[in-house]
């Protein structure tokens, strides 16, 4: 009983907070300069202050309205500028609340901005972290003890902005936004030009996936499923998931093209990135089995692959680097025979973008590589 009234009252407190600073900042909105009307489509940090508390209120169980979301979103629509102090003004928000249903709400509006939002205000938000400055999502020490409701759901907030911060750098190293519809140009071109990747960059994409998935792995099921501000987090992430997914296969197909001339050392690190996936699928299958249809045949590639490149390895691990260096010494690509010779990956031909041509690799010392498979 006294639990129960201690949720009621804050719930109550919650509310009373919300009117008061969403009355106050109407109140600041209306006289200030260009007020007098709806909010969001100003330059100045008041046009969006009113619909940003009405998208980030203290309700532990209700995500934010589409309508408020919206008004946000429309600032990716106006300059860059505007776009900036959108995303400043939601970071301050994350970091000066200590409620976790406001922090959620800030992060699952962050989340919208990556699937929805446009390219200047996604790349507003990208700079977050990775500019040099304060890193807004590291909420790493948040907790909000004030009920157990809200303790349970600031594991979720802590989880939450780490999984962010994994998704922004995986999608600045792929160069587009996982599942946004802003960025699927981009993603086209990314998967046209996966061939034109050296093994190095396709491995440091696939690392960056497999990071993502690894921390998607640590989502926590401490807090009942039919919270709706939670399911709105799962949804996302499970989207972001399958998104990850393709990214994988696209990367493994491209792989698999090159199987004849993947060096000795990155096929070791290619092993070792695709034994780390697998033992994710216990934990990733469960968590989102009513999306697994599409993607049945993903971990049968998984493993496919796998067995293909440790198959290699029983030839014999001296032959096979002994024939390494051979063909990095005189042959060529597989994929674009009769273009490009191979010699040295410092002196290889590179397109205007910095991307190698040829498919160079390097070696690891004999025993590390056998260790290292072992």
């Amino acid at each position: 009983m006294g639990l129960r009234r201690a949720t009621k009252l804050k719930d109550l407190l919650g509310m009373m907070k919300d009117k008061a600073s969403q009355s106050k900042a109407a109140l600041f909105h209306s006289s200030g300069p260009g007020g007098g009307g709806g909010g969001g489509g100003g330059g100045s940090p008041l046009s969006f202050h009113l619909p940003l508390l009405r998208a980030t209120t203290h309700d532990p169980f209700a995500p934010p309205k589409p309508k408020h979301l919206d008004l946000l979103l429309s600032a990716g629509h106006s300059s860059r500028a505007t776009a900036s102090l959108l995303v400043l003004a939601l970071m301050d928000r994350l970091q000066s609340t200590r409620d976790a249903s406001v922090a959620a709400k800030c992060l699952i509006t962050a989340h919208h901005i990556v699937h929805r939002g446009s390219f200047i205000l996604q790349d507003q938000l990208s700079v977050y972290p990775a500019s040099g400055g304060r890193n807004y999502l590291n909420l790493s020490k948040f907790r909000d003890e004030t009920t157990p409701l809200m303790w349970e759901l600031s594991s979720w907030v802590r989880w939450y902005a780490r999984y962010l911060e994994c998704l922004l750098s995986t999608s600045r190293l792929l160069g587009y936004f996982l599942c946004s519809a802003s960025s699927e140009l981009e993603k086209e071109r990314a998967e046209e030009n996966v061939s034109t990747f050296t093994n190095s960059d396709l491995l440091k994409e696939l690392d960056s996936l497999v990071d993502l998935l690894e921390e998607t792995c640590r989502i926590p099921d401490s807090l009942c499923r039919d919270n709706e501000l939670i399911r709105t987090v799962t949804v996302f992430v499970s989207e972001d998931y399958l998104s990850a997914m393709e990214a994988i296969l696209i990367r493994l197909r491209e792989f698999g093209h090159r199987l004849s001339c993947v060096s000795f050392g990155d096929s070791v690190e290619l092993v070792c990135a695709l034994r780390r996936l697998e033992r994710f699928k216990e934990r990733l299958s469960p968590l989102f089995s009513h999306k697994m249809a599409a993607f049945e045949g993903f971990w049968i590639s998984v493993a496919e692959m796998r067995a293909k490149l440790e198959s290699q390895r029983e030839v014999g691990p001296v032959s096979a680097l002994l024939s390494e260096e051979k063909r990095v010494g005189a042959s060529e690509s597989a994929r674009f025979g009769g273009r490009v010779p191979m010699s040295s990956s410092r002196d290889s031909p590179r397109f205007a973008s910095g991307r190698l041509v040829g498919l160079t690799g390097y070696h690891l010392p004999f025993q590390d590589s056998v260790e290292l498979f072992a």
